[in-house]
């Protein structure tokens, strides 16, 4: 009966193991996902400096020098690396938002299996307690059971006796 209910709990908790994995996987998926979006604005983030630094180095004026317009696209291409910026900070939040997320739910992972270890600790020990009892108690029975056999005996013979006192009479 043991085995059985030792397997049941194995199978039990192996599979609320392979769940929490598959939950795991989802949210460590979604975690790289976010950071490949990061990635990917960094990497827009430094072209557009690249395209900044040539804009200033382009002077299509008169005697060399920057026209409005050059200016203008500078400019324009510093608007677009600051909006950037500013989605790249936003995303960096919901990474870190995710990362703070993961810590939490391993925690409280870790505190779950310590408590279900604690309650399984409890209910090994009263177990064993209810198994020594047990072994108490068949003890008892079996060193009264010569006692029982005997007084049991002595009455058959004391009946016995009666019973052919009173037929002879």
């Amino acid at each position: 009966m043991k085995k059985w209910i030792l397997l049941g709990l194995l199978c039990f908790f192996t599979m609320g193991n392979v769940f929490a994995q598959t939950q795991d996987n989802a949210d460590s998926a979604a975690y790289q996902l976010q950071r490949k979006k990061i990635n990917t604005m960094l990497a827009a983030r430094k072209e557009k400096f690249g395209q900044y630094d040539q804009s200033l180095s382009q002077h299509t004026g008169i005697f060399g020098f920057q026209t409005k317009d050059d200016i203008r696209r500078s400019n324009s291409i510093l608007m677009d690396i600051a909006k950037t910026d500013d989605a790249i900070f936003k995303e960096l939040k919901i990474l870190f938002e995710y990362s703070a997320f993961q810590q939490r739910q391993s925690q409280s992972h870790s505190k779950e299996a310590e408590e279900i270890n604690h309650n399984f600790l409890l209910t090994i020990s009263k177990l064993k307690q209810q198994n020594a009892q047990l072994k108490a108690d068949a003890g008892k029975t079996n060193t009264l059971q010569p006692v029982y056999i005997t007084i049991i005996v002595l009455m058959l013979a004391s009946i016995l006796y009666l019973i052919y006192k009173k037929n002879k009479v």
